[in-house]
């Protein structure tokens, strides 16, 4: 998770990818120009679709806007050098423009911090520190060139749970790459294999089976209250869907392990990249799966052996 220079190779990439900002802001982001015209012509007739605007918003997919519900992700800087590890800073600010300071905590933590490359070759989840002015700061280290997404996972005090994206570029030397779709993953010595059917438009459960050489993992330690945290993006826009563990470790009926189960809940067909946060023998390490909900229901459930868990499968990424 070396890049030499390449200005011109750097630059097509950043006008492609800045085509596909500027058509994926088109579509999600405010309306204006022509929309707006259209919306004072209503207002002269008396016409408010106020509430329709307000609805469409609830209903978008999280991540895909950097401003919404009056809350916006505001970074000090969108551009990272490649390789270095470095501050990353930025504010969330209220509906009233100033940076917000009050935050629930959730998940055991106040914020959340996930940034990707566009292609998800590349994938981190930290956890960044706020300062009194609302500043929130995280030491930050992106090994590949690209364009990348950081969404800011969070929810202000006594408000609801809000997930805020903005684009972040780091030069160099920028080759996609694609996913072939698989429900297992392999990480440091673990297997990881996903079961179960994604169905757009309701919450449907999913779980995953950790092992390791061969033996089925029953003493995973909580991560994020959960023996488990799962973030789910749709391919192509990146929309970041929220997914609930299933039970709490502790509550007595909860196990640690082999499986971890989710409830997902993705708002259409199509493919969805899905990255598993996991916690065993002290070091946190992140399982990656990409599966279509078209092929969701032929994906088997697991058949787990303590004699035989090999198999092929998708990369993981480690926590350092």
């Amino acid at each position: 998770m070396n890049t030499a220079i390449k200005l011109s190779a750097y630059g097509v990439a950043l006008v492609l990818v800045a085509g596909g900002a500027m058509a994926i802001g088109s579509a999600v982001g405010p309306f204006t120009g022509t929309a707006g015209a259209l919306g004072a012509e209503d207002a002269a007739r008396g016409d408010d679709h106020s509430d329709t605007v307000a609805g469409a918003e609830q209903n978008q997919p999280g991540g895909l806007a950097s401003s919404r519900g009056g809350y916006t992700l505001t970074p000090t800087r969108t551009t990272l050098e490649p390789g270095a590890n470095q501050p990353f800073t930025f504010r969330v600010l209220g509906p009233d423009g100033r940076p917000v300071t009050g935050f629930d905590v959730e998940h055991e933590k106040r914020m959340h911090l996930i940034v990707v490359r566009r292609d998800t070759a590349e994938f981190q989840h930290v956890h960044p520190t706020m300062a009194a002015d609302g500043t929130w700061t995280v030491p930050l280290s992106v090994p590949m060139a690209g364009s990348y997404r950081a969404f800011a996972d969070f929810a202000p005090t006594g408000g609801d749970a809000v997930t805020l994206g903005v684009d972040l570029a780091v030069p160099g030397d920028f080759r996609p790459v694609d996913h072939k779709p698989s429900a297992t993953a392999n990480v440091d010595g673990y297997q990881v294999r996903l079961s179960g059917d994604l169905v757009p438009g309701q919450s449907s459960p999913v779980t995953a089976t950790v092992t390791r050489n061969g033996r089925v993992v029953t003493d995973l330690r909580p991560y994020l209250g959960a023996y488990g945290h799962l973030v789910a993006l749709r391919a192509g826009d990146l929309a970041y869907l929220h997914v609930h563990p299933d039970g709490v470790p502790g509550d007595g009926r909860t196990a640690a392990g082999p499986g971890v189960t989710f409830h997902a809940e993705v708002p259409s067909a199509g493919t969805y990249r899905l990255f598993l946060d996991f916690r065993h023998e002290g070091e946190v390490r992140t399982a990656e799966f990409t599966v279509s909900t078209a092929d969701a229901s032929r994906v088997p459930a697991p058949q787990v052996t303590s004699q035989d868990a090999d198999g092929e499968g998708g990369d993981g990424h480690g926590h350092g």
